[in-house]
């Protein structure tokens, strides 16, 4: 994109364009934060069981003590490798939120159909501290839309973000955001989910990208993304001191 150089005076008239723009954009998520907070819920009344570090537990359990359980759909088969660059990007950003949560009494866990030996192994390597179960065996993430058999794929679309989603366009996981809330008599309630880019302002790394001067730079949606432990670590060069 090729930018206009102008006077301070003219960039400020511009500037101040935009940020109207951008109190209307706060004000409509504000807006939108409420409805969400407003959706209806529904009541959990089939059992889940996730492998944990610490045993076997019930989605009831992966509460830990609080009312609230918000959960991440981490793209992770049962026969994958390693965890999705995406989703491990998400990761990456989750680990500083735990104690502020915590004591916002949510609980956030990460929940994958890989096994807990392949979680905990690409863990430790990624050096998270986000707690994360395995789903493994069991229906949760195909009840949350998030995972896919290939039979389902094999029939031309899924359902994936409230939406029939062409198979070509989908995968047989997905990522996603779940939430949950746990009321005195121990009943447990769904109360939102959000698929593809709908997680996207938990990502700080692309909200501090918007306001760089080249943006995200991408030529698809996280094409830039790798892991972190990915990176090939290249000096830069700067025109200013170019040979």
């Amino acid at each position: 994109m090729e930018h206009q150089v102008v006077s301070r005076s003219d960039w400020l008239d511009a500037r101040k364009a935009l940020l109207a723009r951008e109190k209307e954009f706060t004000r409509l998520r504000d807006e939108i934060n409420a409805e969400r907070l407003a959706l209806p819920w529904v009541r959990v009344d089939k059992t889940y069981v996730f492998d944990t570090p610490t045993g076997q537990k019930t989605l009831a359990e992966l509460f830990d003590g609080r009312s609230q359980l918000v959960v991440y759909h981490f793209m992770f088969g049962p026969d994958w490798e390693a965890g999705c660059p995406g989703c491990s990007f998400m990761a990456d950003h989750l680990g500083g939120t735990l104690a502020h949560l915590n004591n916002h009494d949510v609980t956030l866990v990460m929940i994958s159909r890989a096994p807990l030996a392949k979680i905990e192994a690409y863990k430790t390597r990624m050096g998270w501290s986000v707690p994360w179960v395995s789903s493994f065996g069991g229906d949760f993430n195909f009840d949350h839309h998030v995972s896919f058999t290939q039979e389902e794929l094999a029939e031309g679309a899924v359902l994936y973000n409230f939406t029939q989603t062409p198979s070509e366009q989908a995968h047989d996981e997905l990522p996603g955001l779940s939430s949950f809330i746990r009321n005195e008599a121990g009943e447990v309630f769904h109360t939102y989910s959000g698929y593809a880019r709908g997680g996207e302002e938990m990502l700080a790394t692309l909200m501090i990208l918007d306001r760089a001067p080249k943006g995200r730079n991408e030529t698809s949606t996280l094409s830039f993304v790798k892991r972190h432990d990915e990176y090939e670590d290249k000096p830069k060069a700067h025109a200013c001191c170019a040979a």
